[in-house]
């Protein structure tokens, strides 16, 4: 039964793929406007089973099956959470609603258990994938929190993940985990992970300023260097400023971001600086520690500058997350948060491995090659911890 679904879908998908492409496979027409360009796997979970299938991939253009349905492993993880919750008891009035939605009642914890392992298995195999076939000049780290059952509390666990932009300017999702994010043990053990299964390259490595994160990169990135996320700076620099003053501040502080190059950049943080620390004295020393991490990005190029210079770009992964994990609300264990947010990262990956645009552009990702030895940010070594 399995076979003969894979066999159906994948007839389903090379007929689609046939009518994107404007031609079957080895046929030769006036209206082929791209050609296939090998395939990837895309396991999917049937009621028969996972089965296998072959996705074609195109020179030009991008191509996904409407059969498969881009979220399904989302959702399946998702009710397999819902359901793990429902059974262990410790669901809310919203997740029993839905188990009833989904027709979960009376399944069995035997019935949830198969279900968690397979979606487990596909997500370790996810998070433990190689990471040596190509350089990530770029490296994202950023942490989500969510509610998490343990030890007879409710406790909020953070959810950590990293993402990396190729030296081709394509963005992957690199890790996930869970944990404390004030930790340094928890967050050198995470990165040191990464570089196991083959992460190098690393150029830069942005991310917000958690205490125990920022000693762990020191230790295992020596020679890049660290991006203070200049959003979460900008939130720290508000909070030491009246209220009344506070739109004056930030809309002096956004000058520093506007400027043409790193001189200028420099030069503009010291003129705010002065500025601001004449009115708020306290303001001044803050400010001089924080120069550097937070103007990292000025070593780079110019084009690169809007995407490198905060976690921005982690903020809509981190929506997700958390609009999937509402419905959850309360997890019953670490496990069913690896396997859901694992669920939406993979498909998350998948989605940008097929984007036709570019995180940032062939061209300017050669740029890279140039600022190598003009770099005016100092690199983390172990002596800045």
């Amino acid at each position: 039964m399995r076979e003969s679904v894979r066999l159906v879908l994948q007839e389903l998908i090379e007929a689609e793929a046939t009518a994107v492409i404007g031609a079957a496979r080895y046929e030769r027409t006036p209206d082929r406007v791209t050609e296939r360009n090998g395939v990837r796997p895309r396991e999917l979970m049937t009621k028969a089973g996972t089965v296998e299938l072959a996705v074609p991939k195109l020179r030009q253009g991008s191509f996904f099956p409407s059969v498969l349905e881009p979220r399904r492993r989302i959702d399946q993880a998702l009710y397999a959470v819902v359901m793990e919750a429902w059974v262990n008891g410790v669901s809310t009035r919203n997740v029993d609603n839905l188990v009833v939605a989904l027709g979960g009642t009376g399944i069995s914890k035997s019935e949830v258990s198969r279900i968690c392992a397979g979606l487990d298995e596909e997500v370790g195999r996810f998070r433990t994938r190689r990471l040596d076939q190509i350089a990530y000049p770029y490296v994202f780290l950023d942490a989500t929190y969510l509610h998490v059952r343990g030890g007879g509390l409710v406790t909020s666990k953070a959810v950590v993940v990293a993402t990396g932009v190729t030296g081709d300017g394509r963005r992957e999702i690199l890790g996930l985990d869970v944990g404390d994010s004030e930790d340094e043990v928890f967050w050198r053990k995470f990165l040191t992970h990464l570089k196991s299964r083959g992460l190098a390259g690393v150029r830069l490595v942005i991310s917000d300023q958690h205490a125990g994160l920022v000693a762990a990169i020191g230790r295992s990135f020596q020679g890049a260097a660290h991006q203070r996320c200049r959003v979460h700076f900008a939130r720290n620099l508000l909070a030491m400023v009246p209220k009344n003053q506070m739109d004056m501040v930030a809309a002096l502080f956004r000058t520093i971001f506007a400027q043409p190059d790193a001189a200028t950049v420099a030069a503009c943080w010291e003129q705010v600086r002065d500025q601001l620390a004449a009115r708020l004295p306290k303001i001044g020393p803050y400010m001089d520690d924080a120069k550097t991490e937070v103007l990292a990005f000025a070593g780079f190029p110019r084009a690169h500058w809007r995407k490198i210079w905060s976690t921005n770009p982690l903020e809509r992964l981190n929506k997700e997350i958390k609009r999937r994990a509402r419905v959850v609300g309360i997890f019953p264990n670490e496990a069913s948060v690896i396997r859901l947010v694992g669920m939406i990262l993979t498909d998350t990956n998948d989605e940008w491995t097929i984007d036709e645009r570019r995180y940032l552009s062939e061209g300017s990702m050669a740029l890279l090659t140039t600022t190598s030895d003009n770099q005016t940010v100092a690199a983390i070594t172990g002596s800045d911890l």
